[in-house]
C-alpha cells in the first residue's frame, strides 16, 4: 500500500447575508494509505471522456475528522481534487474515502 500526506476539503455553510448560506471550504493534511488504485474512463457527449479513479484512501482520522466526517468534499490527489463519494467511519481509528471524478467546486 501506498503511503500519502494530502489536504482534504471540508465544507462549513456560513450565512454570509442573512438568509443566505454559502460553503465554505477548510483543508487539512492528513496521513493515509491507498488501499485500491483503479482508473476508468467515462464516455460523455463531448470531444474527450471523463477520466473517473475509484480510489480509496485509508486516513488516520483526529477528533475534528471523526466529528466532521459528513463534512468531506474532496482529496487532492497527484496534485487534482477529486470528489469524496462515501466515507467509511466504521474501522476507528481510520476512515476509508472512495473517491469518484474531479471536484468541480
Amino acid at each position: 500500500m501506498a503511503k500519502f500526506y494530502e489536504n482534504i476539503g471540508f465544507a462549513t455553510s456560513t450565512e454570509i447575508r442573512p438568509g443566505i448560506w454559502k460553503d465554505i471550504i477548510v483543508d487539512y493534511p492528513y496521513y493515509g494509505e491507498i488501499t485500491r488504485n483503479v482508473r476508468s474512463l467515462q464516455q460523455a457527449n463531448q470531444l474527450n471522456d471523463n477520466i473517473n479513479i475509484s480510489n480509496e484512501f485509508s486516513i488516520i482520522a483526529d477528533p475534528f475528522a471523526r466529528k466532521n466526517f459528513h463534512s468531506m468534499r474532496y482529496i487532492t490527489y497527484m496534485g487534482t481534487k477529486w470528489k469524496i463519494t462515501n466515507v467509511d467511519a466504521g474501522q476507528y481509528p481510520r476512515l476509508i474515502l472512495t473517491v469518484g471524478g474531479v471536484y468541480n467546486g
